[in-house]
């Protein structure tokens, strides 16, 4: 495998799909339709700047497959969106919902912009831009958004209010991640972060590892990193270290999660406070009994990943660790828990609120709660014992598990 194929985040999706689907016995047909999406729009969004002058975005949607049902997946606004990520983010959305049992197929949007330099006023209108430009090929019944990379609440509210205009009538269901008062769920905002806590569980528990006193490294602070510290520290467990893009900070005995939280900004930055961090690289080798990637992309690869000591990896960013590093891992009996598995939180609570705006009837958090982690475990249980009785990897296993809803679908309307 070439260092490309091992860092290209859709090649490397394309690699473990293509065996995924020749272990559940699939041919090079089913490959051909699964290992890109059958839709991307690339659409271009004026928008009226707060100087008066009008700057053009590039934004895109891409919908991987709707066999099981309308396609859904979070909307990201950031510099380095492109459309290699989106096509990739889609297939790993149709893989978390395939895992969790979900009615739908994966979907993934994007806006090449920096919010961080936009007024409130910019990012209203180039939100409502946006949907303007996709709104004929979204809805409840094809295809729903949802936050990502920073976006918000906020931005669904506008993207909402937008989509009821164009269609003449409210429609909660287009969009998840609402505020609370427009159809938003109970426990949406922790969702990805209460997700990955639960797998930690189910990991430890198959090590043998007790939570409490448990050394745990998070990478990354933003909304998933901040919540997964709080739920971690208040389960009994010691926060040793979290990182952002500044650097990172570390401390044996445990650090202050809340005081960290009160601290940092709304981009999830707090190092730049403090004088005695360390690097990113330091911090991914920290010895420790669970690390979690809560990042980017490509940050366990092939020259860092014999320097990994931590007795388990959960995976709560989109493809953090390449295909060569999940198996030196692996080989290393590191116990690796897959992002399309440990991140799946999210995607779930986002379906528990396209199913209360359907139905008009809202659960309370208990409820939420409770019937999150029925489906956490159950798809952990489904990938753990795939990927015992199959011997393979647990990557391999989610994707295994992940594809074969899809693919079964596909082959039953008879497209293939």
């Amino acid at each position: 495998m070439t260092g490309m194929e091992d860092n290209n985040v859709l090649t490397s999706t394309q690699i473990v799909i293509e065996d995924a689907l020749r272990k559940l016995g699939y041919g090079d047909d089913m490959v051909e339709l699964l290992k890109e999406p059958m839709r991307l729009l690339t659409v271009r969004i004026p928008v009226r700047m707060d100087d008066g002058k009008t700057r053009v975005f590039i934004g895109f949607r891409a919908q991987h497959n709707d066999a099981v049902g309308p396609t859904k997946g979070g909307v990201r606004f950031h510099p380095d969106v492109n459309e290699i990520e989106v096509k990739a983010l889609s297939i790993w959305m149709s893989l978390k919902c395939g895992i969790a049992n979900l009615p739908y197929g994966g979907g993934k949007g994007g806006i090449i912009c920096d919010p961080r330099k936009m007024s409130f006023r910019e990012l209203e209108r180039l939100s409502r831009g946006y949907v303007r430009a996709i709104s004929q090929i979204v809805g409840p019944t094809k295809d729903i958004p949802a936050p990502d990379v920073m976006t918000n609440a906020q931005i669904m509210a506008w993207m909402m209010d937008e989509y009821s205009r164009i269609r003449e009538f409210d429609s909660p269901g287009f969009i998840t991640g609402k505020p609370l008062v427009l159809g938003g769920s109970m426990g949406r905002e922790s969702a990805t972060a209460k997700g990955v806590a639960i797998m930690i569980d189910e990991a430890m528990a198959k090590k043998n590892i007790p939570v409490n006193g448990a050394r745990v490294v998070i990478q990354g602070f933003g909304n998933a990193g901040s919540f997964l510290a709080k739920f971690m520290h208040d389960a009994g467990a010691r926060v040793i270290a979290i990182s952002d893009v500044n650097g990172a900070l570390y401390n044996e005995q445990g650090l202050d999660i809340e005081d960290l939280m009160d601290r940092r900004d709304s981009f999830g930055t707090v190092t730049n406070l403090f004088k005695d961090t360390i690097s990113n690289d330091e911090l991914l080798s920290l010895e420790c009994d669970v690390l979690v990637p809560a990042a980017i992309e490509n940050q366990i690869t092939a020259s860092n990943a014999d320097r990994i000591r931590a007795k388990i990896i959960v995976e709560a960013a989109n493809g953090p660790t390449t295909l060569e590093a999940t198996r030196i891992v692996t080989d290393r009996g590191i116990l690796l828990i897959p992002d399309v598995l440990a991140s799946a939180g999210g995607v779930i609570v986002s379906y528990f609120e396209w199913v209360q705006n359907n139905q008009g009837y809202y659960w309370s958090e208990a409820e939420v709660d409770l019937k999150l982690r029925e489906m956490m475990v159950r798809g952990f249980n489904s990938v753990y014992e795939l990927h015992a009785m199959k011997k393979v990897d647990m990557r391999l296993a989610a994707y295994m598990v992940g594809v074969r809803k899809m693919a079964e679908a596909v082959r039953l309307r008879g497209w293939i």
